[in-house]
């Protein structure tokens, strides 16, 4: 606010004649938007990030040049022969590629022009010594679990993700047991179940999510590019599905329909059939989990137009960007083959050293507790390239980005997902490709939160054909049975063993255009809410023996020795019972993390909504800062009046008795 002490001193009015225009003056402060008082929440800005990285502009996705060696078939579709100059590796894709000039359709989504987006949360990871507990941390968890996806061979433990004092967050990946109790689905009962490797996975489930913009990181890849076995990622899940916890994502992973359809109706758990509101949802607006990976990496020595890469001219290492969505297709292209006519999404674009991911092109979905799997079981699309990586990826740092623009059905756009490594074009997808397969598919319009991790899974990168008399049921890399050994890539455990690999981040970074409505932070948005429906199935994102799915942030209180035990004079100090006690804007036991919130609580707290009030869907934190400043205000202005009622009037101070002075 405005000093006007100085003021008041120049000129010679008395000071209770400025109380009017004062109180005029405060009065008038009540009537701006309360909006506008929302500058003073807090947020998720790191201090420690380059004031250059507050602001970033929509890279240009253009397709690659044509290379003078592209021809044109009988059938009209073009031999796109991308060259990779240099690495000797020139291949012709027999895939149509997207035209260079607009085509109008239905609901076009307009090619993006140059606009600012503005910082709305970073992470530098500067602060040494951070680890990342249930309850340590406002931004991410580290998990601390059993991971039971895609026949993982790890135990993701809180220990192996920490930074490490040179800036870089680290996620540490060892050949190293784990005693755990499993479940065997064949005999349906738990079971005592070893994990031979420990790795690590920060999610930001339910604390920082976003819904469009524009998400980056520098990274180092862990491992080396030649030996596969490593699955390294940076990715976004809708809030509605945490991953590794099974039961939060059965007929919500990967969904992104909103439409009610006659596939939805059984098989999307959320589905635009229902016309119903409950758990805060919208009736009649279907719900889901889409996946958008910003990359998986691949390392690995098979090279292009050999083995299984026989077909397409990227080889490993390799990342995979990709967009996960359901419905998909039921009539598409088999495993490793180009896709024919009408198989697969029109106008999809790669960049340069980008080939279209002809290996993966989705999972058909089918759970054991599904009564009529005819109905309930359906198809998942990954609609993804790949893009060739080299040795410099797991030797220096990269950036890897995504810029997501929500779809506007009202104003006929459908959106789009772009990725860029080192601000060159991997992948272009304009939603309205998916719209058009009319499946009831689309770009994500989900509150996304980010997921960094590295997992070790038989089913990615490992060899492809056991050796003989290998049974590639067990890998043990510590094992003394070579039964347990034959199925790794040659140099794998070796690696390993050596020292953990670690995969290292620079930095993550996430901007919005705050001229974009759509684009929101928060878990639980107006368009997107799903405060309720988690609190109402907490136990499907929580393990057994856990109160709640995530603790409180501990604020302090965490033992310690010294100042820097406490991060520093800057951000804590240790007290005389030997706690850490941290200053403002720091939390964490041991003051070692900003205490960043959302700028807009969208969706608060139930109260009067629980006895049948219809409250307004939800409360912006500066509203709620704006009704305080104003009854602050008008109690001001109320005295104010009161004692401006007679000009000149100076209150005679009270009698005292007789015999006492002042």
């Amino acid at each position: 606010m405005t000093n006007t002490s100085k003021g008041n001193k120049a000129r010679t009015r008395s000071p209770l004649s400025t109380m009017a225009p004062l109180s005029t003056l405060l009065v008038a402060l009540c009537l701006i938007s309360p909006d506008l008082l929302s500058v003073v929440n807090a947020d998720w800005i790191d201090p420690d990030t380059p004031k250059d990285a507050y602001a970033t502009w929509a890279l240009p996705a253009h397709p690659p040049p044509v290379h003078p060696d592209s021809s044109t078939d009988k059938d009209g579709s073009s031999k796109n022969c991308t060259g990779l100059a240099g690495k000797n590796l020139i291949k012709c894709q027999n895939y149509t590629a997207a035209p260079t000039t607009e085509i109008p359709t239905a609901a076009p989504t307009p090619t993006p022009e140059p606009r600012e987006y503005k910082l709305v949360m970073s992470d530098e990871f500067n602060v040494p010594g951070r680890k990342f507990d249930d309850g340590f941390d406002p931004k991410w968890t580290a998990m601390h679990k059993n991971d039971y996806t895609n026949d993982a061979q790890h135990f993701y433990h809180r220990d192996n993700a920490y930074t490490d004092g040179k800036g870089d967050l680290v996620i540490e990946t060892e050949a190293r047991d784990t005693e755990i109790i499993g479940f065997d689905d064949v005999n349906m009962e738990k079971t005592h179940v070893t994990k031979h490797f420990r790795s690590a996975m920060l999610q930001s489930w339910n604390k920082f999510c976003f819904t469009g913009g524009i998400a980056e990181a520098e990274v180092v890849m862990p491992g080396k590019s030649d030996i596969g076995g490593l699955w390294p990622a940076f990715w976004l899940l809708g809030n509605l599905a945490r991953h590794t916890y099974v039961g939060s994502s059965e007929h919500v992973w990967p969904w992104a329909s909103t439409e009610c359809t006659e596939k939805g109706q059984d098989a999307q758990l959320v589905n635009g059939c229902a016309k119903a509101q409950h758990w805060g949802m919208d009736p009649g607006v279907g719900r889901g989990s889409p996946e958008i990976d910003i990359f998986e990496v691949q390392p690995g020595n098979i090279k292009a137009n050999t083995g299984k890469f026989l077909k397409t001219f990227v080889g490993q290492p390799f990342m995979s960007s990709s967009y996960q969505v359901a419905p998909g297709l039921n009539v598409r292209p088999g495993s490793g083959w180009w896709p024919g006519p009408g198989q697969w999404y029109d106008g999809l674009v790669g960049g340069n050293m980008s080939a279209l991911n002809i290996l993966f092109y989705g999972a058909y979905n089918h759970f054991l507790s599904d009564t009529d799997p005819a109905r309930q079981d359906y198809w998942s699309d990954a609609i993804s390239f790949n893009r060739q990586l080299y040795g410099e990826h797991f030797e220096t740092k990269h950036r890897y980005r995504l810029e997501w623009e929500v779809p506007d059905p009202e104003n006929g756009h459908d959106g789009y997902l772009h990725w860029f490594l080192n601000d060159q074009l991997v992948l272009k997808i304009n939603g309205t490709s998916i719209v058009e397969k009319g499946l009831g598919a689309g770009i994500s319009s989900e509150p996304s939160y980010i997921l960094l991790n590295t997992a070790v899974s038989s089913q990615w990168g490992f060899p492809e054909r056991c050796p003989e008399n290998c049974p590639c049921k067990n890998f043990n890399c510590h094992s003394k049975d070579w039964k347990e050994k034959c199925g790794f890539n040659r140099g794998f455990c070796d690696m390993l063993k050596k020292e953990p690999a670690k995969y290292k981040i620079n930095y993550v970074r996430v901007w919005q255009d705050p001229n974009d409505p759509k684009q929101k932070v928060g878990c639980s948005t107006p368009e997107r809410p799903t405060r309720r429906w988690v609190q109402g199935h907490e136990h499907l994102y929580m393990q057994e023996g856990d109160e709640a799915p995530l603790k409180g942030v501990q604020s302090g209180r965490g033992f310690c020795y010294g100042l820097d035990e406490c991060g520093g004079s800057k951000r804590g100090k240790c007290t005389k019972e030997g706690v850490c006690e941290c200053q403002e804007g720091w939390t964490g036991p041991n003051c070692l993390a900003q205490a960043g919130s959302d700028p807009i609580i969208w969706d608060g707290p139930d109260s009067l909504a629980d006895v049948g009030f219809d409250s307004p869907s939800y409360f912006p934190l500066g509203l709620v800062v704006g009704l305080a400043v104003c009854a602050a205000v008008l109690v001001i202005a109320l005295t104010l009046q009161k004692r401006n009622r007679k000009k000149g009037y100076v209150p005679v101070p009270s009698a005292k008795p007789r015999g006492q002075f002042s």
